[in-house]
């Protein structure tokens, strides 16, 4: 190996960039490095730089073609690189989302989806084409985004070292790629107008989709290209997230000191409402449903005398229940009203108290199914390949576990419990 070879490589490596970019090196056995820690997504550092983006270019403009506010995503925490850190942004090559970087990682080839785009404010729905005027504002290039390809169908074949590390053969297709909550919705096959996925994880999230383009006002959800979004079938994905939902969850069962299991139990012991204790769930970051305030989590009107550890961990999932009915009432004001939840059988949905609280405080059954994630992505894969002769075909092996009724005998005892949640919940918003 001659030193001018290595020269250009290390001269190669000193333009490395990732997170928000990464250097697209020509030898595909060769890693691309990120230039600085990723930025988390709940990380709510960028939401000032997105706030007054919305002012200086416009909320109308903003919503009529991103459908949302510049806020948080990843747009606006490129441009916070940008102003904060310049040395890093200087050395950006490309912005890629971690799913365009794992292809990358397969293939050799930079690329990114109509979905993803979107997810990063980076769409113009009105063009249909990159939102070239918010990179313009926050003086971006453009040459920093990668080609599109389609959400399914062939991007890119693996390289013979990903090949190796993989055990998979070399030239295998890499046929799919969706963010975390379109593909859970892809997995549930939520795919059509009126449809609802659900998750409760670290993040709780209700992701419907709708066949209408159209904008929240006030900004509250995320309107995203969905997975089977083209030029001739409209297909958004209306997203709401709860930040501190499992987390919330997690936090209660340390502050225990117990298992999953045992702080169920003890909380399935305690009358619907706590007996009064009620709990806001919102210590994870800033909610974007609630105007990106970082309210912090609370607790509200509690009573040493009639409060102990099981009424702390109700009034915790049942927050987080109450905030699920917080955000379905906000997509009901945007004409999405749904009759059934899809969900994974997993994470707080295994707990049949957050179950039951989920359905009675909103009134819409739930339906759980034996699929995840990486199920999805797996059929994902197989429609880009071509080995369903449709997206129906691809779900008709989908298992469903459990449907779960909203009962009547506590309707009442949620909407009660709910009502005072709601009230503390507007003390802090005030």
């Amino acid at each position: 190996m001659g030193g001018g070879e290595v020269g250009d490589r290390q001269a190669r490596r000193k333009r490395r960039c990732a997170t928000v970019g990464y250097w697209r090196h020509r030898r595909v056995d060769e890693e691309g490095t990120p230039v600085r820690p990723a930025i988390i997504w709940c990380d709510s550092r960028a939401v000032d730089v997105g706030e007054q983006a919305f002012e200086a270019l416009g909320q109308k403009r903003c919503l009529d073609t991103l459908l949302n506010s510049p806020a948080n995503f990843t747009a606006s925490k490129l441009a916070w690189v940008k102003q904060n850190e310049p040395e890093v942004f200087a050395r950006v090559n490309k912005l890629m989302l971690p799913g365009d970087y794992f292809a990358f990682r397969l293939t050799g080839r930079i690329a990114t989806t109509t979905s993803g785009l979107s997810e990063g404010m980076l769409w113009d729905f009105s063009t249909g084409r990159v939102a070239t005027f918010l990179l313009e504002h926050y003086g971006i290039p453009s040459e920093a985004l990668p080609e599109i390809v389609p959400t399914f169908g062939e991007q890119g074949r693996l390289h013979d070292a990903a090949a190796r590390e993989l055990g998979l053969h070399p030239g295998t297709p890499v046929t799919y790629r969706a963010g975390d909550q379109p593909n859970n919705a892809l997995s549930l096959n939520v795919l059509e107008p009126g449809e609802i996925a659900a998750t409760a994880g670290t993040s709780g999230v209700v992701y419907g989709v709708s066949d209408v383009v159209r904008a929240d006002p006030r900004s509250r959800v995320n309107s995203f290209a969905h997975v089977n979004h083209d030029e001739e079938s409209t297909r958004l994905g209306i997203l709401l997230c709860i930040n501190g939902a499992g987390s919330s969850n997690r936090w209660a069962r340390d502050a225990l000191g117990v298992s999953y299991d045992e702080m169920n139990e003890r909380a399935e012991q305690v009358p619907v409402g706590a007996e009064g204790l009620v709990a806001l769930p919102f210590g994870n970051g800033a909610e974007r449903m609630l105007g990106n305030r970082d309210l912090g989590a609370s607790i509200d009107s509690l009573n040493f005398n009639t409060h102990d550890g099981a009424h702390l961990a109700r009034a915790f999932q049942e927050g987080v229940a109450f905030s699920f009915r917080y955000g379905m009432d906000v997509l009901g004001e945007l004409g999405m009203r749904p009759s059934i939840i899809r969900a994974g059988g997993a994470n707080m949905f295994l707990s049949p108290l957050f179950r039951d609280a989920l359905t009675g405080a909103t009134g819409v059954s739930l339906e759980l199914y034996r699929t995840d994630g990486a199920e999805g992505a797996a059929r994902g894969a197989a429609i880009g390949a071509g080995a369903y002769a449709s997206l129906a075909e691809a779900f008709e092996s989908l298992e469903r576990e459990a449907t779960f009724e909203p009962a009547p005998e506590r309707r009442s005892a949620y909407e009660d419990a709910y009502s005072r949640w709601l009230a503390a919940l507007q003390k802090r918003i005030d």
